[in-house]
């Protein structure tokens, strides 16, 4: 009795349990985002094993709540056929995310198994990126017309029995399928039944073109508190919804995103995916730091000879880049936050360097003080303390220069500045406090 009533979650601490059927029990009691999570937390062959479990009319729910990387592995092990009867279960914009995953070859059977009508919604959706409007909207619309009253409306909608999940909102379109306005389930619910929808709806509420990334998309939402908002084309005809749920999905990848970023980590990575897959993600990113630091090795090489004279150099070296490497990077975060949330731009940069060059100049004359008086206690040679000091503020005041501007720079060539900016960042604190150390010390000892 005590194993039957064990939470399924934790049946899979100690890996499988003793039998298939016990398995096979403990799933059906899952929910869908719940198996997601066992699967995404085993390794590949055990995850194997579970799936196989899987009740088949569960499989593709599941599959929407899983990171890329898994759900790319196990949906090579469904049949075509089975997916495609998966159309009626998912949201549109769900159900392209997942055969976007597949081989063409895969995809082409799957659409030939659908109606036409299924077809046609899914290719008009998957002919954008997946990264923007039409990526994540859905296609599954209510619309009425300016025209109608509320009392047609409504028996409209009795006819057709069920809506669209999520729809807080009518679609008003002119006969042209243009994008005309919203009209809000609680105004039509207590309005007079004779007035025009025209009269109540929401001609204000924004539309959503097509091309805008999701990111944009996510920032519309919460700055407007919406619910539900129109996709429309170039041309100003509806082409589909979005709705919280999908916006809600994108804010967390991009949550998953910036955590993950600095390292050179993928939010959609697998966990457990096997060493051969790791590897070349990981050995990229590594390459490109062993070459940094080559590069702050040769420039510690130019004064090698200057070490050799005052070895007190090689002790302090680190303190100078450490301080402008944790400046810049404080400085390179604000900024990289500030672009995301759309906060900066070039009409307001200007004033942000400005800003940042104050705080640098201040933190670095206070910490270079009291380093420099450390360092000529401890060495007994004040030049070296204001050789410290002078170094450190340099190094400072150039971390919030490189940090300011390198996000936009990173951008104008179309690398993410929360991928490679903290080791382009690093590289350039570590050479330029290196030199600056380094070159006055030659200077002064000669």
């Amino acid at each position: 009795m005590a194993e039957s009533q064990q939470q399924p979650g934790n049946a899979f601490n100690g890996g499988l349990p003793r039998t298939t059927a016990e398995t096979r029990v403990l799933l059906e009691s899952m929910w869908p985002n719940e198996i997601a999570r066992l699967l995404e937390s085993t390794p590949p062959k055990v995850r194997r094993v579970i799936w196989n479990l899987v009740d088949e009319d569960v499989m593709s729910q599941v599959l929407q709540y899983l990171h890329d990387d898994v759900s790319a592995e196990l949906l090579e092990t469904i049949d075509p056929a089975v997916l495609a009867a998966a159309v009626d279960e998912l949201e549109t914009d769900d159900f392209a995310d997942l055969l976007q995953q597949l081989p063409q070859a895969i995809l082409d059977q799957v659409l030939d198994a659908l109606d036409q009508s299924d077809r046609q919604r899914l290719e008009a959706v998957l002919s954008y990126p997946d990264d923007t409007a039409g990526g994540i909207m859905n296609t599954d619309t209510i619309t009425v017309r300016p025209r109608h009253s509320a009392d047609v409306v409504l028996r409209y909608l009795r006819l057709r029995k069920d809506i669209p999940e999520t729809t807080d909102a009518l679609i008003v379109v002119n006969d042209k399928e243009e994008y005309v306005g919203m009209l809000p389930l609680t105004k039509l619910l207590t309005s007079d039944p004779s007035v025009n929808v025209r009269e109540i709806m929401n001609a204000e509420a924004p539309s959503i073109p097509v091309e805008m990334p999701d990111t944009e998309v996510a920032r519309l939402f919460s700055a407007q508190d919406l619910v539900s908002a129109a996709v429309v084309g170039p041309d100003g005809r509806l082409l589909g919804r979005i709705t919280i749920d999908d916006v809600v999905d994108v804010i967390i990848e991009e949550a998953d995103e910036a955590v993950l970023a600095h390292a050179g980590l993928d939010a959609e990575d697998d966990t457990f995916a096997s060493a051969s897959r790791t590897f070349p993600r990981r050995a990229v990113w590594l390459g490109v730091n062993l070459a940094t630091a080559f590069l702050a090795s040769a420039v510690i090489n130019l004064f090698e000879h200057t070490i050799e004279k005052v070895v007190a150099l090689a002790v302090l070296m680190p303190i100078v880049a450490s301080m402008g490497g944790i400046a810049g990077t404080q400085t390179l975060t604000l900024v990289i936050r500030g672009i995301a949330l759309g906060q900066v731009g070039r009409s307001n940069l200007g004033f942000l360097l400005n800003r940042e060059f104050k705080v640098a100049a201040l933190n670095g004359l206070f910490w270079a003080i009291l380093v420099g008086i450390a360092a000529t206690l401890v060495f007994g040679d004040y030049m070296l303390g204001v050789v410290l000091a002078t170094a450190m503020i340099v190094n400072i005041l150039m971390a919030a220069f490189a940090g300011t501007l390198l996000p936009g720079l990173l951008r104008r060539f179309g690398i993410d500045p929360a991928i490679a900016g903290g080791v382009v960042l690093t590289t350039f604190t570590d050479v330029t406090g290196f030199f600056a150390f380094l070159g006055l010390a030659t200077w002064v000892y000669g």
